[in-house]
Protein backbone atom coordinates (compact mmCIF):
# COMPACT_ATOMS: atom_id res chain seq x y z
CA UNK A 1 0.00 0.00 0.00
CA UNK A 2 1.43 3.27 -1.05
CA UNK A 3 0.80 6.57 1.02
CA UNK A 4 1.46 9.96 -0.09
CA UNK A 5 3.58 10.97 3.04
CA UNK A 6 2.98 14.08 4.59
CA UNK A 7 5.42 16.18 6.55
CA UNK A 8 5.68 16.50 10.10
CA UNK A 9 7.20 19.40 12.09
CA UNK A 10 9.51 17.70 14.50
CA UNK A 11 9.59 19.67 16.67
CA UNK A 12 5.98 20.54 17.30
CA UNK A 13 5.35 16.98 16.93
CA UNK A 14 7.55 16.00 20.32
CA UNK A 15 6.67 19.09 22.34
CA UNK A 16 2.59 17.75 21.66
CA UNK A 17 3.96 14.27 23.35
CA UNK A 18 6.20 16.33 25.81
CA UNK A 19 3.16 18.31 26.66
CA UNK A 20 1.27 15.25 27.01
CA UNK A 21 3.21 12.88 28.80
CA UNK A 22 3.44 15.55 31.71
CA UNK A 23 -0.36 16.43 31.97
CA UNK A 24 -0.58 12.44 31.81
CA UNK A 25 1.65 11.97 34.75
CA UNK A 26 -0.21 14.54 36.60
CA UNK A 27 -3.96 13.81 35.74
CA UNK A 28 -3.60 9.98 36.44
CA UNK A 29 -1.55 10.26 39.70
CA UNK A 30 -4.92 13.19 40.46
CA UNK A 31 -7.36 10.70 39.97
CA UNK A 32 -5.73 7.77 41.66
CA UNK A 33 -5.34 9.69 44.70
CA UNK A 34 -8.75 11.17 44.12
CA UNK A 35 -10.01 7.71 44.57
CA UNK A 36 -7.80 6.31 47.30
CA UNK A 37 -9.52 8.60 49.36
CA UNK A 38 -13.06 8.32 48.01
CA UNK A 39 -13.40 11.59 45.92
CA UNK A 40 -14.24 10.63 42.61
CA UNK A 41 -11.09 9.84 40.66
CA UNK A 42 -11.55 7.40 37.56
CA UNK A 43 -15.04 6.46 36.89
CA UNK A 44 -14.40 3.67 34.21
CA UNK A 45 -13.10 0.41 35.41
CA UNK A 46 -10.95 0.09 31.98
CA UNK A 47 -6.89 -0.67 32.35
CA UNK A 48 -6.09 1.16 29.10
CA UNK A 49 -2.38 -0.23 29.46
CA UNK A 50 -3.47 -3.73 29.03
CA UNK A 51 -6.23 -2.90 26.98
CA UNK A 52 -8.34 -4.96 28.80
CA UNK A 53 -11.36 -4.11 31.42
CA UNK A 54 -9.72 -4.78 34.62
CA UNK A 55 -9.92 -8.34 35.84
CA UNK A 56 -8.10 -9.85 32.26
CA UNK A 57 -9.29 -10.45 29.03
CA UNK A 58 -11.39 -13.60 30.37
CA UNK A 59 -12.11 -15.53 26.35
CA UNK A 60 -13.24 -18.37 27.99
CA UNK A 61 -16.55 -16.10 29.41
CA UNK A 62 -16.56 -14.17 26.36
CA UNK A 63 -17.17 -17.05 24.19
CA UNK A 64 -19.37 -19.28 26.45
CA UNK A 65 -22.04 -16.03 27.00
CA UNK A 66 -21.38 -13.05 24.89
CA UNK A 67 -20.69 -14.97 21.69
CA UNK A 68 -22.98 -17.71 22.51
CA UNK A 69 -25.75 -15.25 23.37
CA UNK A 70 -25.39 -13.68 20.00
CA UNK A 71 -25.39 -16.91 17.86
CA UNK A 72 -28.54 -18.06 19.53
CA UNK A 73 -30.50 -14.57 19.29
CA UNK A 74 -33.90 -14.91 17.69
CA UNK A 75 -35.61 -12.87 15.49
CA UNK A 76 -38.96 -12.17 16.14
CA UNK A 77 -39.89 -12.54 12.15
CA UNK A 78 -39.29 -15.97 11.80
CA UNK A 79 -40.73 -16.89 15.44
CA UNK A 80 -43.91 -14.60 15.31
CA UNK A 81 -44.50 -13.96 11.68
CA UNK A 82 -48.03 -12.53 12.24
CA UNK A 83 -46.72 -9.29 14.66
CA UNK A 84 -45.20 -6.19 12.86
CA UNK A 85 -41.39 -6.62 13.65
CA UNK A 86 -39.26 -7.72 10.47
CA UNK A 87 -36.14 -8.44 11.78
CA UNK A 88 -34.88 -11.18 9.56
CA UNK A 89 -33.43 -10.72 6.13
CA UNK A 90 -33.74 -12.90 3.24
CA UNK A 91 -30.20 -15.18 4.04
CA UNK A 92 -32.05 -16.02 7.62
CA UNK A 93 -35.06 -16.47 6.20
CA UNK A 94 -34.12 -19.60 3.94
CA UNK A 95 -31.61 -20.84 6.89
CA UNK A 96 -34.18 -20.53 9.59
CA UNK A 97 -32.30 -23.58 11.05
CA UNK A 98 -28.85 -22.40 11.15
CA UNK A 99 -29.46 -20.16 13.93
CA UNK A 100 -27.08 -17.16 12.33
CA UNK A 101 -27.96 -14.97 15.33
CA UNK A 102 -27.11 -11.59 15.60
CA UNK A 103 -24.28 -11.32 13.58
CA UNK A 104 -24.48 -11.06 9.58
CA UNK A 105 -22.62 -13.08 7.24
CA UNK A 106 -19.94 -10.50 5.98
CA UNK A 107 -19.41 -9.78 9.69
CA UNK A 108 -18.38 -13.63 10.75
CA UNK A 109 -16.42 -14.00 7.88
CA UNK A 110 -15.00 -10.72 8.57
CA UNK A 111 -14.38 -11.51 12.19
CA UNK A 112 -12.64 -15.26 11.10
CA UNK A 113 -10.51 -13.56 8.91
CA UNK A 114 -8.77 -10.99 11.51
CA UNK A 115 -7.60 -14.19 13.50
CA UNK A 116 -6.15 -16.29 11.33
CA UNK A 117 -2.48 -16.07 9.86
CA UNK A 118 -3.13 -15.50 6.52
CA UNK A 119 -4.34 -11.91 7.20
CA UNK A 120 -1.62 -11.15 9.73
CA UNK A 121 0.67 -12.24 6.24
CA UNK A 122 -1.74 -9.98 4.28
CA UNK A 123 -0.74 -6.74 6.82
CA UNK A 124 2.61 -7.38 6.48
CA UNK A 125 2.22 -7.72 2.42
CA UNK A 126 0.43 -4.29 2.66
CA UNK A 127 1.69 -2.22 5.12
CA UNK A 128 5.28 -1.29 6.46
CA UNK A 129 6.28 -1.28 9.87
CA UNK A 130 5.80 2.79 10.30
CA UNK A 131 2.66 2.18 7.94
CA UNK A 132 1.18 -0.80 10.73
CA UNK A 133 1.91 1.59 13.75
CA UNK A 134 0.29 4.33 12.43
CA UNK A 135 -3.03 2.34 11.70
CA UNK A 136 -2.37 0.70 15.21
CA UNK A 137 -2.30 4.31 16.46
CA UNK A 138 -5.31 5.79 15.03
CA UNK A 139 -7.23 2.61 15.08
CA UNK A 140 -5.99 1.88 18.87
CA UNK A 141 -7.82 5.40 19.69
CA UNK A 142 -10.94 4.58 18.95
CA UNK A 143 -10.55 1.11 19.82
CA UNK A 144 -10.22 2.59 23.55
CA UNK A 145 -13.05 4.75 23.07
CA UNK A 146 -15.11 1.63 22.12
CA UNK A 147 -14.55 0.24 25.60
CA UNK A 148 -16.04 3.53 27.05
CA UNK A 149 -18.82 3.34 24.69
CA UNK A 150 -19.91 0.34 25.96
CA UNK A 151 -20.12 1.84 29.28
CA UNK A 152 -21.74 4.50 28.96
CA UNK A 153 -23.98 3.39 26.59
CA UNK A 154 -25.41 0.66 29.23
CA UNK A 155 -25.23 3.70 31.78
CA UNK A 156 -27.99 5.55 29.52
CA UNK A 157 -30.29 2.61 30.25
CA UNK A 158 -31.51 4.54 33.28
CA UNK A 159 -31.58 6.98 31.16
CA UNK A 160 -34.25 7.15 28.13
CA UNK A 161 -38.11 6.95 28.35
CA UNK A 162 -40.25 4.26 26.43
CA UNK A 163 -39.96 1.11 25.12
CA UNK A 164 -37.92 1.70 21.73
CA UNK A 165 -35.78 4.30 23.41
CA UNK A 166 -34.77 1.04 25.79
CA UNK A 167 -34.35 -1.34 22.81
CA UNK A 168 -32.59 0.90 20.45
CA UNK A 169 -29.70 1.84 23.74
CA UNK A 170 -30.00 -1.93 24.35
CA UNK A 171 -29.20 -2.39 20.58
CA UNK A 172 -26.23 -0.16 20.99
CA UNK A 173 -25.14 -1.74 24.15
CA UNK A 174 -24.18 -5.06 21.71
CA UNK A 175 -22.78 -3.12 19.45
CA UNK A 176 -20.24 -1.53 21.71
CA UNK A 177 -19.50 -4.78 23.22
CA UNK A 178 -18.78 -6.03 19.39
CA UNK A 179 -17.21 -3.02 18.68
CA UNK A 180 -14.72 -3.69 21.24
CA UNK A 181 -13.97 -7.48 21.35
CA UNK A 182 -14.09 -7.40 17.38
CA UNK A 183 -11.68 -4.56 16.74
CA UNK A 184 -9.25 -4.95 19.83
CA UNK A 185 -8.67 -8.61 17.91
CA UNK A 186 -7.90 -6.81 14.51
CA UNK A 187 -5.31 -4.39 16.02
CA UNK A 188 -3.67 -7.23 17.75
CA UNK A 189 -3.43 -8.96 14.53
CA UNK A 190 -1.17 -6.22 13.41
CA UNK A 191 1.79 -7.66 16.02
CA UNK A 192 2.58 -4.25 17.28
CA UNK A 193 2.30 -2.55 20.30
CA UNK A 194 -0.79 -1.27 21.36
CA UNK A 195 -0.51 2.51 22.63
CA UNK A 196 -2.29 3.40 25.70
CA UNK A 197 -5.01 6.26 26.49
CA UNK A 198 -3.73 9.71 25.83
CA UNK A 199 -4.33 11.70 28.56
CA UNK A 200 -6.40 13.92 26.41
CA UNK A 201 -9.08 11.10 25.28
CA UNK A 202 -9.07 9.94 28.83
CA UNK A 203 -9.88 13.30 29.56
CA UNK A 204 -12.50 13.27 26.83
CA UNK A 205 -13.81 9.64 27.46
CA UNK A 206 -14.12 10.28 31.34
CA UNK A 207 -15.56 13.06 30.98
CA UNK A 208 -18.64 11.05 28.85
CA UNK A 209 -18.44 8.38 31.51
CA UNK A 210 -19.23 11.09 34.10
CA UNK A 211 -21.47 13.20 32.46
CA UNK A 212 -25.08 13.57 34.02
CA UNK A 213 -28.19 12.50 32.65
CA UNK A 214 -28.30 13.45 28.72
CA UNK A 215 -25.29 15.11 28.46
CA UNK A 216 -23.79 11.60 27.78
CA UNK A 217 -25.43 11.39 24.39
CA UNK A 218 -23.40 14.56 23.96
CA UNK A 219 -20.31 12.96 24.86
CA UNK A 220 -20.62 9.86 23.34
CA UNK A 221 -23.00 9.51 20.56
CA UNK A 222 -22.14 13.44 19.36
CA UNK A 223 -18.32 13.90 19.89
CA UNK A 224 -16.67 10.23 20.27
CA UNK A 225 -18.76 8.29 17.75
CA UNK A 226 -17.92 11.29 15.26
CA UNK A 227 -14.22 10.85 15.64
CA UNK A 228 -15.30 7.26 15.36
CA UNK A 229 -17.78 7.33 12.14
CA UNK A 230 -13.92 9.44 10.51
CA UNK A 231 -11.77 7.53 11.19
CA UNK A 232 -14.07 4.18 9.89
CA UNK A 233 -14.75 6.21 6.84
CA UNK A 234 -10.81 7.09 6.45
CA UNK A 235 -10.18 3.86 6.74
CA UNK A 236 -12.51 1.32 5.88
CA UNK A 237 -10.81 1.38 1.79
CA UNK A 238 -7.57 0.07 3.09
CA UNK A 239 -6.45 -3.57 2.69
CA UNK A 240 -7.68 -6.11 5.22
CA UNK A 241 -9.73 -3.36 7.11
CA UNK A 242 -12.93 -3.52 4.47
CA UNK A 243 -14.67 -4.92 8.36
CA UNK A 244 -14.66 -1.16 9.64
CA UNK A 245 -17.59 -1.02 6.58
CA UNK A 246 -19.16 -2.58 9.06
CA UNK A 247 -18.79 -0.39 11.84
CA UNK A 248 -19.07 2.64 9.58
CA UNK A 249 -22.55 1.57 9.39
CA UNK A 250 -23.43 1.12 13.20
CA UNK A 251 -21.62 4.43 13.85
CA UNK A 252 -23.94 6.22 11.84
CA UNK A 253 -26.82 5.00 13.44
CA UNK A 254 -25.38 5.62 17.32
CA UNK A 255 -25.02 9.62 15.85
CA UNK A 256 -28.41 9.76 14.89
CA UNK A 257 -29.77 8.10 18.29
CA UNK A 258 -29.98 11.71 19.87
CA UNK A 259 -31.82 13.37 17.46
CA UNK A 260 -34.42 10.36 16.65
CA UNK A 261 -34.87 10.40 20.65
CA UNK A 262 -35.16 14.19 21.04
CA UNK A 263 -38.10 14.11 18.26
CA UNK A 264 -40.20 12.17 21.06
CA UNK A 265 -38.81 13.67 24.22
CA UNK A 266 -37.14 16.90 23.43
CA UNK A 267 -34.78 18.83 25.71
CA UNK A 268 -36.20 21.61 27.89
CA UNK A 269 -34.84 24.87 27.24
CA UNK A 270 -32.75 24.94 30.24
CA UNK A 271 -31.20 21.60 29.05
CA UNK A 272 -30.65 23.14 25.95
CA UNK A 273 -29.47 26.21 26.42
CA UNK A 274 -28.58 27.52 29.73
CA UNK A 275 -24.72 28.94 29.70
CA UNK A 276 -24.35 26.26 32.14
CA UNK A 277 -25.44 23.41 29.94
CA UNK A 278 -23.15 25.11 27.15
CA UNK A 279 -19.93 25.38 29.10
CA UNK A 280 -20.56 22.17 30.42
CA UNK A 281 -20.56 21.14 26.98
CA UNK A 282 -17.39 23.17 25.83
CA UNK A 283 -16.11 21.49 28.36
CA UNK A 284 -16.45 18.01 27.31
CA UNK A 285 -15.41 18.59 23.60
CA UNK A 286 -12.24 20.70 24.09
CA UNK A 287 -9.88 17.73 25.00
CA UNK A 288 -10.60 15.97 21.29
CA UNK A 289 -8.30 19.10 19.46
CA UNK A 290 -5.23 18.09 21.37
CA UNK A 291 -6.30 14.58 21.10
CA UNK A 292 -6.37 15.07 17.38
CA UNK A 293 -3.08 17.21 17.07
CA UNK A 294 -1.29 14.43 18.67
CA UNK A 295 -2.36 11.85 15.97
CA UNK A 296 -0.81 14.08 13.40
CA UNK A 297 2.17 12.14 12.70
CA UNK A 298 0.76 9.14 12.45
CA UNK A 299 -2.26 10.44 10.13
CA UNK A 300 0.43 11.84 8.00
CA UNK A 301 2.26 8.54 7.90
CA UNK A 302 -1.15 7.39 6.15
CA UNK A 303 -1.73 10.48 3.84
CA UNK A 304 -3.69 12.82 5.87
CA UNK A 305 -3.55 16.46 7.07
CA UNK A 306 -4.37 16.00 10.68
CA UNK A 307 -6.57 19.74 9.92
CA UNK A 308 -8.66 18.10 7.25
CA UNK A 309 -9.83 15.15 9.12
CA UNK A 310 -10.11 17.42 12.45
CA UNK A 311 -11.95 19.91 10.23
CA UNK A 312 -14.42 17.17 9.15
CA UNK A 313 -14.90 15.77 12.87
CA UNK A 314 -15.61 19.13 14.29
CA UNK A 315 -17.55 19.96 11.39
CA UNK A 316 -20.22 16.50 11.60
CA UNK A 317 -20.11 17.21 15.32
CA UNK A 318 -21.20 20.68 15.39
CA UNK A 319 -24.04 19.82 13.09
CA UNK A 320 -25.05 16.80 15.27
CA UNK A 321 -25.38 18.78 18.06
CA UNK A 322 -27.30 21.92 17.40
CA UNK A 323 -29.84 19.28 15.18
CA UNK A 324 -30.18 17.54 18.44
CA UNK A 325 -30.36 20.94 20.47
CA UNK A 326 -26.72 20.60 22.28
CA UNK A 327 -26.03 24.15 22.09
CA UNK A 328 -22.24 25.20 23.09
CA UNK A 329 -21.24 29.08 24.10
CA UNK A 330 -21.28 30.00 20.06
CA UNK A 331 -23.20 29.54 17.20
CA UNK A 332 -21.82 26.62 15.03
CA UNK A 333 -20.34 28.69 12.16
CA UNK A 334 -18.67 31.60 14.29
CA UNK A 335 -17.32 28.89 16.57
CA UNK A 336 -15.86 26.29 13.30
CA UNK A 337 -14.65 29.53 11.70
CA UNK A 338 -12.89 30.27 15.30
CA UNK A 339 -11.11 26.48 15.65
CA UNK A 340 -10.29 27.51 11.55
CA UNK A 341 -8.07 30.23 12.85
CA UNK A 342 -6.49 28.36 15.14
CA UNK A 343 -5.59 25.58 13.03
CA UNK A 344 -4.18 28.16 10.40
CA UNK A 345 -1.99 29.41 13.05
CA UNK A 346 -0.97 26.45 14.23
CA UNK A 347 0.13 25.64 10.72
CA UNK A 348 2.01 28.96 9.77
CA UNK A 349 3.75 28.66 13.10
CA UNK A 350 4.72 24.60 12.28
CA UNK A 351 4.82 23.95 8.53
CA UNK A 352 7.00 26.28 5.62
CA UNK A 353 5.27 27.76 3.04
CA UNK A 354 1.30 27.37 4.45
CA UNK A 355 -1.28 29.42 3.15
CA UNK A 356 -4.61 29.75 4.62
CA UNK A 357 -7.27 27.56 3.77
CA UNK A 358 -10.69 26.45 5.19
CA UNK A 359 -9.94 23.00 6.94
CA UNK A 360 -13.67 23.06 7.59
CA UNK A 361 -14.50 22.62 4.32
CA UNK A 362 -12.71 18.62 4.00
CA UNK A 363 -13.47 15.41 4.36
CA UNK A 364 -11.34 12.65 4.93
CA UNK A 365 -14.18 9.99 4.55
CA UNK A 366 -13.33 7.27 1.44
CA UNK A 367 -15.86 5.43 -0.41
CA UNK A 368 -18.68 5.97 -2.15
CA UNK A 369 -21.23 3.69 0.12
CA UNK A 370 -19.59 5.46 3.43
CA UNK A 371 -20.16 9.02 1.54
CA UNK A 372 -23.32 8.12 0.71
CA UNK A 373 -24.24 7.22 4.27
CA UNK A 374 -22.63 10.53 5.99
CA UNK A 375 -24.57 12.19 3.28
CA UNK A 376 -28.22 10.88 4.77
CA UNK A 377 -26.89 12.11 8.18
CA UNK A 378 -25.32 15.59 7.46
CA UNK A 379 -27.63 16.64 4.28
CA UNK A 380 -25.06 17.52 1.05
CA UNK A 381 -21.46 16.41 1.83
CA UNK A 382 -18.26 17.74 -0.10
CA UNK A 383 -17.45 15.08 -2.71
CA UNK A 384 -15.84 11.96 -1.47
CA UNK A 385 -11.60 12.26 -0.57
CA UNK A 386 -9.46 11.80 -3.05
CA UNK A 387 -7.26 8.61 -2.45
Amino acid sequence: MQFQKRSVNPRAAELNRVVERAVNGWVRARDRFAGKIGLGGRAADYDDEAYEFVGGARDSLRKKHYDKSLRLLWKAEQALPWTSFRDANDAEKKLTDAAIGNLSPAEKAARARITSQEFRDLLDREYTLAEKKALVGVLSAIGHGEAYAWLVSASMLAEVKSTGARAAVTMQVVEEAKHFVVLRELIQAFNVEIPRLSVWEYMLLEGCLKAKGLNRFFGMNVLVETIALSIFGLLSDKPGLEVLRLFHLDESRHTALPDNYFKEFPLSAWQSKSPTSRLTRLRMALPAVPLVLLLEPELAELGTDVFEFAGSVLRKAVHLAERGGFYLPLPGKPMLAGFNAIFNAYCFATRENHTFRDYMAADTTHGEAEAAVEREIFGQAPPVAAE
